[in-house]
């Protein structure tokens, strides 16, 4: 069907006053044909889904489905973003057709709205400026005095790895930093969570703040679900959960020895995600979709850096010290946030309601003041996949 544009007069088959049946939403959930329910109003979303700031492919994994729970949950002020679904609305489902689709749990998704309002009662979504503050100011200070450290004593042995621990820590930090910003969650208005976003993430980092959104809404849309999950689309390196090896094997499906995944997870993983996988993936990303203000702000990044160390270390001293950076903060990026997901439950789309959906894919590790900073509070996994937007200082 296409549209979701112009409206006509309510009542018009087809337009904003026509009741629909479940079965008519489902039908339509392919790519270029992509209908959702909100709050029992049916949308559609075909051509504006390519316009979406969280990306396609995050709205075409609620295809025919019941995207409330999921609405709500990434969009801090739902007010403004209604005027954006008003001229893709074209009717609501009949009185006689439930709220929710596939059999869902309606007392359940009843008790968690509960908890919502609850937990926003509480301030739980009341972000603490200083807290952000002090997290961008020791950012800051330890690139400041890495850089310092090298320009004053030299650059040996013993004071390059330091420095390369030191950024590596910044790097880390300045990732839960960007996280935060991504989800809309330092500020009450999204413009200026927009901009520290990309500042954050693109001069402090060198990534790309568009590319991260739409890879990471997709990994809270559907968490842990295959081909829906781009954090579980490892197939030419890994295969995971208690699903797909069997199917692979069944299938004789055998792009990698899998049987010594275990070995060659510790020369492939870790090391190489940050430094060679997810570079290649944002430049591919940035230069497809024609993205030059990302694009930019990743080059200040590097042409920051590179100011700074061609004078200490040359061009290949520089490179050399920014890949082994990478590689460090790659361990730490990895190891956080494959403990929380890995260890759940893995398999294809089950269109189960949004509270058992990312239970079933999230858990938490063991709060201490150390794993708070050392994980940008993510080690409650749970808590922020049921909330997106909940602050971490929370």
């Amino acid at each position: 069907m296409g549209g979701g544009g112009q409206l006509k007069e309510p009542g018009e088959p087809g337009r904003a006053g026509r009741l629909y049946t479940w079965e008519e939403v489902q039908s339509h959930s392919s790519r270029n044909d992509l209908w959702l329910v909100i709050d029992r109003k049916v949308y559609n979303t075909t051509q504006w889904a390519k316009r979406h700031p969280g990306g396609f492919r995050v709205i075409s994994h609620y295809a025919g489905q019941d995207a409330t729970e999921a609405f709500i949950a990434f969009h801090p002020d739902l007010k403004f973003v209604q005027k954006f679904l008003k001229p893709l609305l074209i009717g609501e489902l009949a009185a006689t057709e439930p709220s929710q689709d596939h059999n869902k749990n309606a007392a359940l998704i009843q008790d968690f709205r509960t908890l919502r309002v609850q937990a926003e009662s509480e301030g739980l979504f009341r972000a603490q400026p200083l807290f952000f503050c002090l997290q961008l100011g020791h950012i800051m200070l330890l690139e400041s005095l890495a850089w310092l450290m090298i320009w004053h004593w030299g650059t040996n042995w013993i004071l390059t790895c330091l420095c390369a621990v030191m950024m590596a820590v910044a790097q880390s930090q300045a990732g839960w930093l960007q996280h935060d910003c991504g989800h809309l969650s330092v500020f009450k208005k999204s413009s200026w969570n927009h901009l520290l976003h990309k500042f954050v993430i693109g001069h402090l980092k060198g990534f790309s703040a568009n590319w991260w959104n739409h890879r990471h809404f997709q990994h809270h849309a559907k968490p842990n679900i295959f081909r829906k999950d781009p954090d579980v689309n490892m197939l030419n390196f890994f295969v995971i959960g208690a699903t797909q090896p069997v199917e692979y094997g069944i299938k004789k499906i055998k792009r990698m020895p899998y049987h010594h995944q275990h070995q060659y997870f510790f020369l492939v993983g870790p090391p190489l995600l940050i430094p060679v996988y997810f570079h290649i993936q944002q430049i591919r990303t940035m230069l497809s979709r024609h993205d030059w203000v990302d694009l930019v702000w990743c080059m200040s990044y590097y042409l920051r850096y590179f100011c700074c160390y061609i004078p200490l270390y040359g061009l290949f001293g520089s490179m050399a010290l920014i890949s082994f950076v990478r590689c460090l903060e790659s361990h730490w990026f990895v190891w956080v946030t494959q403990m929380n997901h890995l260890p759940m439950d893995i398999d294809h789309e089950r269109h189960q309601d949004w509270l058992t959906m990312q239970l079933q894919a999230t858990c938490n590790i063991e709060q201490s003041a150390f794993n708070d900073w050392s994980t940008g509070h993510l080690n409650f996994q749970i808590e922020h996949h049921l909330f997106p937007t909940l602050l971490s200082h929370c």
